[in-house]
């Protein structure tokens, strides 16, 4: 028999036919059973977690069949209270599928520490941007006599002395001793 008449037998075309069903069950099985393995069409809503504690974030998550994963914490935002949730990925009002991972941000405890600069025999225009650069604010400002014109001569910070090095909070008041341009008159 010729290839030609082969593809043209009733054998040959019976088998086509069947295959041709065979797929088209198969493909209608496949569907169903990943509609249903899948909860296709059947959505949980993501709540909004910003400004709860922990366990709230987690009971809410648990009621909606959504799993809490807890990121490293962010910089500490004091509009929020500590340990609380900052962030969240997907956003509230987003709709997943059940157990699907929520990421939250917490807030941390409060504001990191940073290491203190060396602004000592430095000018106050080279102090304030240095401190401002590292979080930390400018406070009171007192002036000694010395014959270095704004010149740092001294910090402290809520009353006791500070030396570079130590670990301060970010946004701390740094307070400065400066010179005020006279010399020292000896007694």
């Amino acid at each position: 028999m010729s290839f030609i008449n082969f593809i043209k037998s009733k054998t040959f075309l019976k088998q086509i036919v069947l295959a041709v069903v065979a797929i088209f069950i198969l493909t209608f099985i496949m569907l169903k059973w990943l509609k249903v393995s899948t909860n296709h069409g059947e959505f949980e809503t993501v709540p909004e977690l910003k400004g709860k504690s922990i366990k709230v974030a987690d009971i809410e998550l648990k009621e909606n069949n959504l799993v809490m994963e807890i990121l490293d914490s962010s910089n500490y935002n004091p509009d929020y209270p500590k340990f609380s949730v900052i962030d969240q990925d997907p956003i509230a009002g987003e709709k997943v599928k059940e157990n699907r991972k929520i990421y939250l941000t917490l807030n941390p405890s409060g504001y990191r520490k940073v290491l203190v600069p060396d602004l000592k025999e430095r000018t106050f225009r080279q102090a304030k941007p240095t401190l401002e650069a590292l979080g930390f604010e400018v406070g009171k400002l007192t002036y000694i006599d010395n014959i270095a014109k704004d010149m740092v001569l001294d910090m402290s910070f809520q009353g006791e002395n500070i030396k570079p090095g130590d670990m301060l909070p970010k946004t701390s008041k740094i307070d400065l001793v400066l010179g005020n341009g006279t010399r020292p008159t000896s007694e």
